[in-house]
Formats: C-alpha cells, structure tokens, sequence
C-alpha cells in the first residue's frame, strides 16, 4: 500500500492512497482525514485503507491523477523525528578527516539527535537559507514511520511497529554544526527543516528488497541533473531499523507516527572510503562525504557545498526501473523575510 497527503490549504494536508506505479490516487479522508490520524487507529484502518488501494489498482474506486508537485511530506509535520547514524562509515570519515579515531563504541551503540518535527518542508519545496556560507548540504537517507512503541522496546517489538517506509533528504548546514557540537549540546541551528518523499509505502510493497529491517536498493541521488550517488541503503547499514528503533525507545515509549532516520546512506569501496560515480564508485548521498575523502587524500576539500540555485534529486527505484517513493527534488533559493 502507498499514501500520500495532498495539499489542501490546511497544515496536514488530505490522506490518499497511490497506486502502484504512482500515477493515480484515490481519496481516503472520507474514512480517516490524516495519516497522523490512520497511525493512531492503524489496527482497525489498515483494511479498509488495503481495500481502497486493492481497488485503485482494479478501476473500481473513484481516481484521480497522482501529481508528485501536489504532494505534502507524508506527515506534513510528526510528534517526533529522530535520526541515527546508522552507516558508520560515514562517521570514520567524519573522524578520519578531523584526525580523530573512531571510539568502539560507535559500532555497538548508534548515534541519534532528535530533529525539528514540526516544519518538514514538502518534497517539492525549494529549501530556503538566508546564507551560502552555512555550508548548505543534503542527505540521503531512509526514514521509517512506527505505530506505538513501548519503553524498553525487544527487537521484535520494533520490527513489528515499523508501518511505513519514505525517502529523506535531511537537510544539513554544514558550517553552522562544528560550533553547536563544540558546545557540548548537539544539533539545532545546523539541522534546518527536513523533507520526505511524496510517497510512504508498506513494506510488503518493497518485495524482497526489504529484509526485516533493511532496504536493499540504491538511493540516487542527483546534483543539479548529474549522478552524485548511487549507494546501496542496505550495504554497509551497521545497525538496522529495528536496532535503532529499540535505541530510541530505550528510556521513553515511541507515540504512533514516529520517524525514525537510518542517517546518510554510505558504502565503503573494496573496505575503503568510497569514491565518485565517474571513478568507478557509487558515489555520495551528501556533500560533506566527498569533501572529508579529498581532505583525507589531499589535505583540502574542493567540492563546494549548495549554492542558490542547485537542484538535488532523490530516488529510488525498484529492479524493473520504476520508481517506488517518488522523487524529492528540492532548488536552494534565497531566503527574504517577508
């Protein structure tokens, strides 16, 4: 099954179910008005929402045209948002490149920072910063949606509360985060609004491509029309969805509509750092990765970060070539108070 929340003038939009190949939708507000609202009775909805989907698929509902640009982030805006780290080659580098070691414990104990919820920019919206010079960068990543989870969650218990799947571009301003974590107090200022796919999916509509807690596909990733990533989500993911469900739950119960972040997709090259698309590799799902590589290899970083105007693209598609979440696909503007 995959929803959407089309844009209704209201701040959580209206609740569809999409068709399979994304190009027909079907209204499901006369049964619940928002996905929030579907996750908090999702035991009693999901059959009848399967039952809507089942007939968008036969012409038996009523259909209308599934328009990507239309489209809210799936939840517009959640009651939490939390993002791991669950790729750790991605913090080596980080670390390689400040010439800091990576402590041991990183590979038995994710990281997590809980973001911003409330203003999640929809997929198509341009990503408004007043400054170029705070290091504009996108990532990559793949996002869950869990139903209630308790405190003290077992691995089971988080498996079985992960409900949807989208894409995430969490957007991150790289030259504003050194000096908030050298506070000793984490992220705000440096992690700005995130935007998700214009479609989440139940992961039985991922095939085998979901493996319990993982999604085996590449991520694409595109800067300004060009390939810049192409990394596999479920290659080198030291600590799947469910683990990072039971870190968050660890000493709180997770609410229905909960995201939580697998962080930047990344993969190692021959169990090395990775390398670009046109080397050969399979690229970055961030900037700041390509700029810590050239640090590491020449001592300097000269890919630059997003200026006004560039364009990122994230995708992902299934074996057959067709897309499975949509695109987000947002162009760095200018921000003007009005």
């Amino acid at each position: 099954m995959k929803l959407a929340t089309l844009k209704n003038g209201s701040r959580d939009g209206r609740l569809v179910v999409v068709s399979r190949d994304l190009t027909r939708c079907t209204d499901a507000s006369f049964l619940v008005p928002t996905l929030q609202a579907a996750l908090d009775d999702w035991g009693r909805l999901t059959s009848h929402l399967e039952a809507l989907a089942e007939g968008l698929e036969h012409g038996s509902v009523p259909a209308e045209r599934f328009h990507e640009h239309d489209a809210l982030s799936p939840l517009p805006r959640a009651y939490q948002w939390a993002d791991g780290s669950a790729y750790v080659n991605h913090v080596e580098l980080v670390r390689k490149a400040r010439n800091d070691k990576l402590p041991e414990s990183f590979w038995t104990d994710p990281l997590m920072y809980q973001g911003g919820s409330d203003t999640f920019l929809a997929p198509r919206d341009p990503i408004l910063m007043a400054d170029e010079a705070w290091g504009i960068d996108m990532e990559g990543e793949i996002g869950v949606v869990v139903g209630d989870v308790p405190m003290g969650a077992t691995i089971d218990e988080a498996r079985d509360a992960i409900r949807l799947v989208m894409l995430v571009n969490d957007v991150s301003l790289r030259g504003l985060i050194p000096a908030e974590l050298s506070k000793g107090f984490g992220f705000f200022q440096g992690k700005p609004s995130s935007a998700f796919s214009p479609v989440a999916v139940t992961p039985d509509e991922l095939g085998d491509a979901w493996d319990s807690g993982k999604l085996h596909l590449p991520l694409n990733v595109d800067l300004n029309g060009q390939p810049f990533g192409r990394a596999n989500a479920g290659v080198d993911m030291t600590f799947d969805f469910p683990t990072l469900i039971v870190h968050a739950a660890k000493t709180r119960p997770l609410g229905a509509g909960a995201i939580i972040g697998s962080g930047t997709v990344s993969n190692k090259l021959d169990g090395g750092a990775g390398k670009p698309i046109a080397e050969g590799g399979v690229g970055f799902s961030c900037i700041a990765e390509i700029r810590m590589i050239e640090t590491i290899e020449t001592g300097s970083a000269k890919t630059p970060f997003m200026k006004f105007g560039d364009t990122v693209r994230i995708e992902m598609k299934d074996k057959a070539g067709h897309s499975i979440f949509g695109a987000i696909e947002q162009t760095v503007q200018k921000y003007e108070k009005g």
